[in-house]
């Protein structure tokens, strides 16, 4: 039972005792009391006065006497105009401890029964991945992971943009400008080599701009299964394929099903079909087929070329008809980011006409671009941060950093090698999904190294510390379970607060889950290493010669650092247990 719980609990036996009404736990609005008062949790009194018939101070003042009174749990009270604001005992934390100490679940959520797809990556197969995809796919791997915590049934999936007249631009440069090169023949991972086949595109294209009609006729002979453009497309795609398992290996990224627009692109040209017969979507004389989305505020959006190929919405209509009917979604999350605003305005907008009452439960999570100091990066000119690169350079960041502080002395040097490994992609990971994921961010490598502060390492550190002390503790025969935490145990003040912070973690998962935003997650998870930082540093655990205190402490500060690792596990990023 959460702390909130017990108080809602107790508030309801209050209310019954003194007007004699029966309230549900739902209609009361119980939530941590903010910094500046005083207390544990607050009540808000507003939604009691249709009982109490008296002012919100009065119906405070009430509630809080009788539980006052009869609650020995509870140690005091104060009311600030609607809020009453109730202060938990010692006996109470401890006991509240011990409960978290003993569930070997502690923060995983009650199952909801829901089925939720997570789509995310979705790159498209002319370049390799870069910093704005890591963006993508962390917050797409952490979102999943959060929705699974919180008690869903997740589906990870990626939709490969492995058509299309970007692709064709890759193909035709390799054909006339790259001379047969293959991976093998230059040293160079295969997305690597097709990326700068565009790259190669867009300088051709500014030479001359008719190279762009003979790029939109290899687009035509593929969707007429020409054996030769499909044979180029097969062989180049393959090459892109191996380089990004290579990348999302390295960022420990997987999938439960991938999807290829090459196989779906198709899926929405009956839909389409459909959406004519019930007069939903218009034909033009020409040809092509619209959706006038001009009533709801928008414009007429393209579904058919008058050449009769798709467009990328087409397919992402029929995609999504595909998705719900074969796994029964309650829900589905898009992880794309704002640019594509509109895009997921309109798919939703197309469905609901179409008929499909899921229509709103797609969910756009859309997110701000990653921009470097220099300013925004443009694959097509070649100017972007490569994935591969960048953790490189993470890892050398983290080795030139460790060497400087000198924390990872005593240790092999395979030990310290992974390590670096460990420490350089923290780094990058907390310091993408720290902030806000629709916020545009600046990204500096250096600064996401730093031990102190809101970073990775700092977190990381703060784990090997905890781990460091209980293996110190081991040493001694020191012994430390649950158990041991007796009920007469004086926790101070700074412990108490460790034992709130411990205990909101499933909280911060639920508000990490509804807001699509593992930010939550990653600064709850900065607060508890800065707030044992600043315990550690006033209470040396290990010299405590009050012995059912020394093991309460131990337990306490053992069942933080598995919090720790949860919660960053939730984020994808590993806690070395020394450094």
């Amino acid at each position: 039972m959460t702390a909130e719980i017990f108080i809602a609990e107790k508030v309801i036996e209050a209310i019954g005792n003194l007007y004699g009404a029966g309230v549900e736990a739902s209609a009361l609005q119980v939530q941590a009391t903010r910094k500046e008062f005083e207390g544990d949790f607050t009540l808000v009194t507003f939604p009691l006065l249709r009982l109490s018939r008296t002012s919100p101070e009065a119906t405070g003042t009430a509630i809080g006497d009788w539980l006052k009174a009869n609650v020995p749990e509870i140690s005091g009270f104060n009311v600030a105009k609607g809020f009453l604001n109730i202060s938990l005992s010692t006996v109470f934390w401890a006991g509240y401890f011990r409960e978290i100490a003993s569930d070997s679940s502690f923060g995983r959520l009650p199952s909801t029964g829901k089925v939720i797809m997570v789509e995310f990556s979705s790159p498209n197969t002319n370049k390799p991945l870069h910093l704005g995809h890591v963006r993508n796919n962390l917050l797409g791997a952490s979102v999943s992971n959060l929705l699974e915590a919180a008690g869903n049934e997740v589906i990870k999936t990626t939709l490969v943009n492995d058509r299309g007249v970007h692709i064709c631009k890759s193909m035709y440069a390799w054909q006339k400008s790259f001379n047969g090169a293959t991976p093998e023949s230059t040293g160079k991972k295969g997305d690597h080599l097709v990326g700068d086949c565009y790259v190669r595109f867009a300088q051709m294209e500014k030479e001359d701009p008719s190279v762009l009609d003979e790029v939109h006729a290899m687009l035509v002979k593929w969707e007429a299964g020409d054996p030769q453009v499909r044979a180029l497309w097969k062989m180049m795609n393959g090459w892109v394929f191996a380089g990004f398992e290579e990348t999302y290996k390295a960022l420990g990224i997987t999938f439960d099903k991938v999807y290829y627009e090459s196989e779906t692109y198709l899926l929405g040209k009956e839909l389409v079909r459909k959406g004519l017969d019930t007069g939903v979507f218009e034909r033009e004389a020409d040809g092509s087929v619209w959706c006038d989305l001009t009533a709801d505020g928008l414009d007429r959006k393209l579904l058919i070329r008058s050449d009769g190929t798709s467009v990328y919405i087409t397919q992402d209509l029929g995609t999504a008809e595909r998705r719900f009917s074969e796994y029964s979604l309650d829900s589905h999350v898009y992880v794309v980011g704002d640019e594509q605003n509109y895009h997921f305005q309109v798919l939703k907008l197309i469905l609901g006409r179409l008929g499909f009452g899921w229509a709103d439960q797609i969910h756009h999570l859309s997110y701000g671009m990653v921009e470097l100091p220099e300013g925004k990066m443009k694959s097509r000119e070649g100017t972007v941060v490569d994935a591969d690169d960048l953790i490189v350079k993470m890892y050398e960041e983290a080795k030139a950093t460790s060497e400087e502080s000198g924390k990872l002395e005593g240790l092999s040097e395979e030990e310290k090698d992974k390590l670096y490994g460990m420490i350089g992609l923290g780094a990058l990971k907390y310091f993408i999904l720290k902030v806000d994921p629709r916020k545009k961010m600046l990204f500096d490598p250096k600064e996401s190294i730093d031990f102190n502060g809101n970073t990775g390492p700092f977190i990381q550190y703060t784990h090997a510390r905890i781990c460091s002390i209980l293996r110190k503790a081991e040493e001694q025969g020191i012994s430390f379970i649950p158990a041991d935490i007796t009920p007469g145990v004086r926790f101070s003040a700074r412990e108490i607060r460790l034992i709130k912070l411990i205990g909101s973690y499933p909280q911060k998962i639920a508000e990490g889950a509804v807001a699509f935003s593992p930010a939550v997650l990653a600064n709850y998870s900065f607060d508890l290493a800065k707030e044992f930082n600043q315990y550690y540093h006033d209470t040396p655990v290990l010299r405590e010669e009050d012995s059912s205190l020394l093991k309460a402490r131990l337990v306490l500060i053992s069942i933080l650092a598995s919090v720790l690792e949860k919660s960053m596990g939730i984020l994808g990023i590993g806690l070395p247990d020394r450094m």
